[in-house]
């Protein structure tokens, strides 16, 4: 049974973390994290954290006061998260749920289940029904630099990572292949490599360029168009032999049911800051179960640890580390899987850190 807490006050910071790694898109480079840490104070004393991540600077003061003021209406109200997006349901309604107010509310819920989890003594896994268990991850690259990444990319396999992941589209189609043909060099026939276009692509260009990497094994082709497209991606997907994967930039779980309904994708990859949360996430792994779709996580690789471990079609966590730098314990494969960790989300930030990074 999860345990009765008032919601006290929502405090929000904004930091800015470096990466161990900056990651190269086909539509621009993110060189560090922007993120707005998220603490739910209850009455009863229990903290819930969280992180969102608002991908650019020029979003981060903004996002951070909208989890302030959204967190001012929630003052008093019990830390029930089904009821609470039943209320934000009703107060955004007329302006729309997507971008940076679906970020907020998301961010709030995943706050909310971790306090949830804490006051109970037991992981959000467990909240849901589930037991901790390690879940296969890809180490999750941007654009390769031939000079420079290969020997990263052949560490990661040598750690225990038996999937990889690459960016493709910042050029032109012979700059893709040549950059599948060196990194399946050097991980071997066994280890399994996706490649993402970021929605760089339209629906002619994409499928001329899955079609000429088609004898490189790809496991999956992500996002190769708009990602609202949904009838691009369906058109792509029966037009080519690779599997394709989407699902990071649904909003809700309405977007997710409308991508399986134009059969949009094999596979279907929710991103628990835009799907909703873990309560978000609890409807998506619902109809992926549904649709017979195997599920893998977006970024947030702590917090998806948890809800990936309850999700009827679990695939792949995507290993993605926005968080550590701050962070009293962060989060580390072991072995190519993660698994979730302490109780509520096993978040604990590093104060010394969080004021090293503040944005404020």
């Amino acid at each position: 049974m999860q345990p009765n807490l008032t919601i006290d006050s929502i405090i929000a910071r904004p930091v800015v973390t470096p990466l161990a790694r900056p990651i190269r898109t086909a539509v621009g480079t993110v060189e560090s994290a922007p993120l707005v840490l998220i603490d739910v104070r209850t009455k009863e004393g229990v903290i819930g954290s969280a992180y969102i991540f608002a991908y650019t600077g020029a979003a981060l003061g903004g996002l951070t006061r909208l989890v302030r003021d959204v967190g001012e209406e929630l003052a008093g109200r019990v830390a029930a998260p089904r009821d609470l997006m039943c209320f934000f349901d009703r107060r955004f309604r007329l302006l729309g749920w997507q971008g940076l107010v679906a970020m907020a509310v998301s961010g709030i819920d995943m706050a909310v289940w971790d306090a949830l989890g804490k006051a109970a003594g037991i992981p959000v896994a467990a909240l849901l029904g589930a037991s901790p268990r390690q879940v296969q991850a890809y180490d999750s690259y941007g654009v390769i630099d031939p000079r420079r990444d290969l020997q990263l990319v052949t560490t990661s396999v040598e750690r225990g990572f038996t999937a990889i992941k690459i960016k493709l589209g910042d050029g032109d189609l012979e700059t893709d292949v040549e950059a599948v043909r060196l990194v399946r060099e050097a991980i071997g026939s066994s280890v399994r490599l996706m490649v993402d276009y970021n929605q760089a692509l339209d629906r002619v260009e994409a499928v001329r360029r899955i079609r000429a990497l088609q004898s490189y094994d790809l496991y999956w082709v992500e996002e190769p168009v708009k990602a609202e497209d949904h009838l691009g991606h369906a058109a792509v997907r029966r037009a080519v032999a690779t599997p394709i994967q989407t699902g990071e930039n649904w909003w809700f779980p309405a977007d997710m049911a409308a991508s399986i309904g134009s059969a949009a994708s094999d596979f279907a990859m929710p991103d628990l800051m835009k799907i909703g949360g873990v309560t978000g996430w609890i409807d998506a792994a619902a109809m992926a179960s549904s649709a017979g779709m195997p599920i893998s996580s977006h970024i947030f690789m702590e917090a998806s640890a948890h809800v990936m471990a309850a999700s009827p079609t679990a695939h792949y966590i995507e290993h993605l580390d926005l968080a550590s730098a701050v962070l009293s314990e962060p989060m580390h494969p072991k072995g190519g899987t993660i698994q979730a960790t302490g109780n509520g989300l096993g978040l604990c930030w590093d104060e010394d850190a969080v004021l090293r990074y503040s944005a404020v």
